[in-house]
């Protein structure tokens, strides 16, 4: 995985469901807390546009205001329809800017804890779903479609649940949206391009997104490029069924991404040596996928929303990925942002001074790439036939599925390492810094699928003794023969979880594993009173790019 940096980073840096209710005396009064917008570190989000035409500047202003629709509707998505009215009754200052960031008034990094007083808990289904619902009324109801990504939960004027299309309830904005991708196709200067721009106009408008994922994946000659749309389903942690709008606006580094490049092709050799049996590998990775790395000029809706993406690993849609496979996506200024203001600082208080030299940013780029090529791995469809991963595991689906592609990133550098494809590396710099982003993704909290995919593998890799806590200093290392039993048993439970569609199994993996333990917290509440910053929130748009 290193010299996948090396390779990487030389020629790259050369070249440029509810339980059953508790009884009322047992229940726990919601706790609020306060606004605290100090946890994120600011960063500029520029790139060099120096060598793009006046068209391609053009097209990147008129992307970055269709992004902003999709930032208005994740809003209404995650809060309500009424989100500026709430934003305005806030004084400006800490609670403001925190809402802000947060896309409503419970903090997405503390478990969705209200930091407003008296809004109450966060609905679990957000607003994809009436607040008077209960999961055995939705699990009974006959509607036909009823687990569509692109569908808002509403009541009929008899009180009855109905669903409302995305196309539907958002038509205004997202015909907007479709006709500012359509100017932006007229300044493409890659034809490929500018189809795939107009075939996702014809997407928002019909939440029919196949086409046009499927097109996108062959086109391969644009310098800028736009990820939009409903997309990701983490806000729905009701069912995890409901896919929520984002947008990211990238400027491709085109020497980054051909150095790059040859790793997707080893994607089947991989698959056949997962430590599963056969019927857990028997589908095959699509052979067109490909790794690229971009600077990130701008974020919008769910991908702004706390944590900030760094990598992306994209379309979701199953029947492309198994044909076409999938595009994986380095955000790479964003990445080095992470790694300087938070990964190293951490690295400072927590890793054992004999291991802290093993913490680099190639081993961190390289297992942020390697963590989205595993998103490809596995199984998506469960062994029986019954339906997809997804729909099985339900609201677990997002923790486990971004578990296995931690754990299935660190096998692969481990397997092409020893294979001899990532050059002449240390791999101990991919165990160490994988470690330490752990401290760094716990930290998102139980409500992010990452930090929830990060509390098991924390606890996981403890108890197996791949990470070794010194008592006396109160810093970690890693024990690397045992990391690799870890990470190989790790990587067996959960491809099985998957294959068998095995949601009680997996239910109970994330409410026993994907906890923080006293000790644990401890060492994370030191790196609070470091004032190390939790993530990164960017200073954005035209004006910071010179656009305006």
């Amino acid at each position: 995985m290193y010299r996948l940096a090396t390779v990487l980073l030389t020629s790259l840096f050369l070249v440029a469901c509810a339980e059953e209710p508790m009884p009322e005396t047992t229940v726990e009064p919601l706790v609020e807390g306060e606004a605290r917008p100090e946890i994120y570190a600011d960063f500029t989000l520029t790139a060099d546009l120096s060598y793009l035409t006046a068209n391609q500047r053009e097209m990147i202003g008129v992307l970055i205001e269709a992004s902003r629709i999709m930032d208005d509707l994740f809003w209404r998505q995650a809060y309500g329809d009424d989100y500026r009215e709430f934003l305005d009754g806030l004084e400006p200052g800490d609670e403001r800017r925190f809402a802000e960031i947060n896309y409503g008034p419970w903090d997405r990094l503390d478990g969705d804890r209200p930091f407003v007083k008296g809004v109450g808990a966060k609905p679990p289904g957000a607003n994809f779903y009436p607040a008077d619902m209960t999961v055995e009324e939705f699990e009974g109801a006959y509607l036909p479609g009823k687990a569509g990504l692109y569908s808002l939960v509403r009541r009929d004027e008899n009180g009855a649940l109905t669903l409302v299309p995305y196309h539907v309830a958002y038509a205004d904005e997202l015909k907007a949206a479709a006709e500012l991708l359509r100017q932006a196709a007229d300044l493409a200067e890659s034809q490929d391009f500018a189809n795939y721009l107009k075939l996702r106009a014809a997407a928002l408008i019909s939440d029919e997104y196949q086409v046009s994922d499927l097109y996108w994946m062959d086109v391969k000659d644009n310098e800028i490029d736009v990820v939009i749309g409903a997309i990701e389903t983490y806000e729905d942690q009701l069912f995890g069924y409901r896919a929520g709008f984002e947008s990211y606006v990238l400027i491709k580094d085109l020497d980054w991404s051909a150095n790059l490049a040859r790793f997707a092709s080893f994607l089947p050799e991989l698959q056949e040596g997962l430590p599963v049996p056969d019927e857990y590998k028997m589908e095959s990775p699509g052979s067109d996928a490909d790794l690229n790395a971009y600077d990130v000029v701008y974020y919008a809706g769910h991908s702004n929303a706390a944590s900030k993406t760094i990598a992306i690993n994209l379309p979701n849609d199953e029947e492309v990925q198994l044909q076409k496979g999938t595009r994986r996506l380095q955000l790479k200024n964003a990445m080095r942002a992470k790694f300087d203001k938070i990964l190293e600082p951490i690295a400072d208080v927590l890793v054992d001074e004999s291991q802290r030299q093993h913490i680099t940013f190639d081993a961190f780029f390289a297992n942020t790439m390697f963590h989205e090529v595993a998103h490809g791995l596995g199984i998506k469809y469960t062994i029986d036939g019954s339906g997809t991963v997804g729909e099985a595991l339900r609201d677990v689906a997002s923790s486990i599925e971004e578990g296995k592609a931690d754990v299935l990133g660190l096998y692969m550098v481990t397997a092409l390492h020893d294979a001899g494809e990532l050059g002449d590396v240390d791999l101990r710099d991919y165990y160490v810094t994988f470690m330490t982003s752990v401290f760094r993704s716990i930290r998102f909290g139980a409500s992010s699928a990452h930090g929830k995919a990060n509390m098991v593998r924390f606890n996981f890799f403890m108890d197996a003794g791949a990470f070794v806590r010194d008592s006396a200093t109160g810093r970690y290392s890693v024990d690397f023969e045992r990391m690799r039993e870890a990470n190989a048993d790790l990587s067996r439970l959960l491809l099985t979880l998957q294959g068998d569609g095995d949601y009680e199994g997996a239910l109970e993996l994330t409410n026993s594993q994907g906890v923080i333990g006293d000790q644990l917290q401890a060492d994370l509440d030191r790196l609070t009173q470091a004032n190390i910053p939790v993530d990164i929130v960017f200073n954005q748009g035209e004006a910071v790019l010179g656009l305006d």
